[in-house]
């Protein structure tokens, strides 16, 4: 009984902190600092993963051209030249996926991220890629964004 309450607690606790949050798919967080802040907290993770950002678009652009009212939506393009190089040798059905690509937008006071989870390149890649290197990015990918979450 004992073991089944702390169990439960254990559960709920988590269920309410604005953490890291994973679908197989995909991988996002809510972050409770301002937009700009945030985006420069993620470029800095980003660096200190050893990870260069190749390029921030601008996507609030079409979506105001369409109604909605934002400022604030960049697709962040991130990774290291040589595993991109290489992966795209080995694998030329992952060229439009890569570098991986971070969304991240305003929502209210807050900031959300997402992207894909890796693990998604390495069904695509099949058996032309050591998967290994997917696992890796993922691991750096949660990293980041929980980097994000402790920002101040």
């Amino acid at each position: 009984m004992k073991k089944r309450l702390a169990s439960l607690i254990l559960l709920c606790s988590w269920l309410y902190l604005p953490q890291l949050v994973c679908a197989e798919e995909i991988i996002m967080t809510r972050s409770s600092l301002a937009f700009p802040e945030a985006m420069l907290a993620l470029q800095e993770s980003i660096s200190a993963h050893g990870y260069t950002v190749s390029r921030v678009q601008r996507v609030d652009i079409g979506l105001t051209g369409m109604g909605y009212k934002t400022d604030k939506y960049r697709v962040v393009f991130a990774g290291k030249i040589e595993e991109i190089r290489e992966l795209t040798d080995k694998a030329p059905q992952l060229t439009a996926y890569l570098p991986p690509k971070i969304s991240i937008f305003a929502e209210g006071e807050q900031t959300i991220l997402v992207t894909i989870n890796p693990q998604v390149y390495a069904d695509i890649a099949g058996d032309a890629v050591d998967p290994i290197i997917f696992t890796h990015w993922e691991s750096d990918l949660r990293s980041i964004f929980s980097d994000v979450n402790m920002a101040r």
